[in-house]
């Protein structure tokens, strides 16, 4: 169903794509860690309750997406762009009611999930809540169309934009922070305000472009609840599996935080670079969702399976040769961030570690249950992701980190007992028929 010419529009956007998303973060650290290391630990502690909830949208994005690939897959091209229309509407209107949540509680929220922080790690946490709070609808809303275009092959545009998002946010930082001064406000301005011309640019393209998934207007919309039904079987069992995920390192993140400064820092420059890390599974594992989607909604299973091998092997290669360019350029790269010694010390080590760990562990992870949510069986990865959280990387999180006073190594020792307890569970599901026969559509 799919040449490799296919396979390479489709994967190649998208790991440029991952790669600019990763610098956007990574921008907003380096450059406010110009200001101070507590505007750094502020950035990153809200980074964390940020990403949770970006994943939530996420996750919807990838229900919408599947149910549109398997839909283009049958051959069913009106259903694929009502699905199209309800993903839109259901994702910005749940993002618009927690986007009023976060910002009306902010400050209890900071306290509940952190404790009582520094105060000047607590006030660079509050304002860059309220701010980055503001653009969750236009993030959504930039998801979900981003999701649409990568069903029907099309990467490319999300790249582009994304690329522009890049160029918004890095400009504004440096006019804002080192222009005007304003620290973790103006980061957190840079950040939504790209956000919000992101989804401006994909609103456009899918009301304007003639394809699979085009929306002629959004005057008159009706829910179709028989569609949303179907969106959300995928997206709200991904959502809770992705945000049990997040609320796992929120945990853990305020365990770090009783660790001190220096911990909290060197955990916020880990989570950056541990994205970058993961690059190619996170990219291919996105690709995967649309291939595997068409091929369960043709009912070609045989093809199913071998894109996925194929498909993890390209992303075996491709994250096996970052780490190793990584691990001998972590010394480099962590000078950019102009770190304390005990603080580089700790991030270097704990990098270390998750570049080896991610060579061997991640792909089975992360990406395999990819192929698993595209062909509907969501609620296996839902269950088998929240109990190795629980299990691994919270449980273990406490028992190496205070019981065995391993500290913030132990905390990241315990995600790599996470890693390897899902692999093993995600591979021999795989391995099975039942995930082909869980079709949505």
């Amino acid at each position: 169903m799919f040449s490799r010419r296919d396979l390479t529009k489709l994967i190649i956007p998208l790991i440029f794509e991952q790669i600019l998303a990763v610098l956007m973060g990574m921008a907003d650290t380096v450059m406010v860690a110009s200001c101070s290391e507590a505007a750094v630990s502020g950035v990153s502690l809200i980074d964390g309750i940020n990403v949770l909830l970006l994943q939530l949208f996420a996750a919807l994005a990838v229900g919408g997406s599947v149910v549109v690939s398997q839909y283009l897959g049958k051959k069913d091209f009106e259903s694929a762009k009502k699905s199209a229309k309800q993903l839109v509407f259901a994702t910005v209107f749940i993002a618009v009611i927690i986007s009023v949540l976060c910002i009306t509680f902010r400050i209890n929220l900071i306290h509940l999930i952190f404790g009582n922080l520094d105060p000047e790690v607590f006030e660079s946490a509050k304002t860059y809540f309220l701010i980055t709070a503001i653009g969750y609808p236009f993030i959504s809303l930039f998801n979900a169309g981003a999701a649409l275009f990568r069903a029907i092959g099309n990467a490319k545009l999300s790249l582009k934009c994304s690329l522009l998002m890049n160029i918004i946010n890095v400009v504004g930082n440096a006019i804002l922070i080192y222009g005007f001064n304003m620290g973790v406000a103006g980061a957190a301005i840079a950040t939504t305000g790209s956000m919000i011309i992101g989804a401006f640019i994909m609103v456009y393209n899918i009301t304007h472009q003639e394809t699979e998934v085009k929306i002629d207007t959004f005057k008159h919309y009706r829910p179709n609840l028989q569609i949303i039904e179907k969106i959300f079987l995928v997206g709200i069992p991904s959502g809770l599996e992705n945000g049990m995920f997040h609320v796992g390192k929120l945990l853990t993140a305020g365990l770090i935080a009783s660790f001190g400064t220096v911990s909290i820092t060197a955990n916020a420059i880990g989570n950056n670079l541990s994205n970058l890390a993961t690059i190619p599974e996170m990219a291919i594992g996105l690709a995967m969702i649309t291939v595997v989607g068409r091929c369960v909604g043709a009912k070609e299973f045989d093809q199913a399976r071998h894109y996925t091998k194929l498909l993890m092997k390209v992303s075996y290669i491709g994250i096996i040769a970052l780490n190793v360019v990584m691990i001998f350029l972590l010394k480099p790269i962590l000078g950019i961030y102009n770190l304390s010694v005990p603080t580089f010390e700790l991030t270097l080590e704990i990098m270390t570690m998750y570049c080896i760990g991610a060579m061997i562990f991640a792909v089975p992870a992360f990406g395999l249950p990819n192929a698993l949510r595209a062909a509907g069986d969501v609620k296996f990865t839902m269950v088998t992701s929240i109990i190795t959280m629980w299990a691994c990387r919270i449980g273990l999180s406490y028992l190496f980190g205070l019981t065995f006073e391993l500290g913030l190594v132990g905390v990241w020792l315990a995600m790599m007992c996470d890693w390897v307890i899902r692999s093993a569970f995600f591979y021999f599901r795989y391995k099975g028929k039942v995930w082909l026969t869980k079709g949505v559509v």
